[in-house]
């Protein structure tokens, strides 16, 4: 079963069909399905991102979850574990996004961590990856800031909804770095901004 993820800031539950109404006003903060360097869902893909992401819980590879304030009880984003690998202890955190309003504050950091946590401690991964696109310097700067290590550029990795051939730049934390990663993580916590 799916767990509920709480912090100070944020509590991450687990994607439901219900949420589509308040992932969608998370997501028009911003017009954020007007991106083309990452995927999130708009009015006429909700649903197929909604299957898509349950489809991968009950296949036992993925976990999504809605990313809700605490504060006002909003959904303000989605992210998700997915390429679940339990015999090799290793997964991915991605398909991450944020309302405009929830971006640059406490939310991220917070959610990553909390993410992280149940990845190292809870389920005993040795690894944990993370890819984004390439050309998404802000993203690829937010994935260093958490603490991990750039592996590389994986070429053509995806095609985009726009038929872009898109290469991807690939990050991991492993087991050993975690306690590290762990004590920066929560320095920075202390320091963040809450969203307003």
């Amino acid at each position: 079963m799916q767990p509920t993820l709480t912090g100070n800031t944020v509590e991450l539950r687990p994607l439901e069909r219900a949420h589509a109404k308040a992932l969608l006003a998370a997501a028009a903060d911003g017009q954020l399905w007007n991106l083309k360097l990452t995927v999130v869902p708009g009015p006429n893909t909700i649903d197929s991102y909604i299957d898509t992401a349950l489809a991968g819980r009950d296949a036992a590879t993925g976990m999504p979850f809605v990313i809700v304030r605490r504060d006002t009880g909003a959904i303000v984003g989605s992210t998700r574990f997915w390429k679940i690998d339990r015999a090799n202890r290793k997964l991915e955190i991605g398909h991450t996004w944020l309302a405009e309003s929830a971006q640059r504050s406490a939310v991220n950091t917070e959610a990553k961590y909390l993410l992280l946590c149940h990845a190292f401690e809870t389920m005993q991964c040795v690894r944990v990856q993370f890819t984004t696109d390439e050309l998404n310097e802000r993203s690829r700067a937010a994935i260093l800031r958490l603490g991990a290590q750039q592996e590389g550029v994986v070429r053509h990795e995806r095609i985009m909804p726009d038929g872009r051939k898109r290469n991807s730049v690939r990050f991991s934390i492993i087991d050993d770095e975690w306690a590290r990663v762990k004590a920066t993580l929560e320095a920075r916590l202390k320091t963040t901004p809450r969203p307003r």
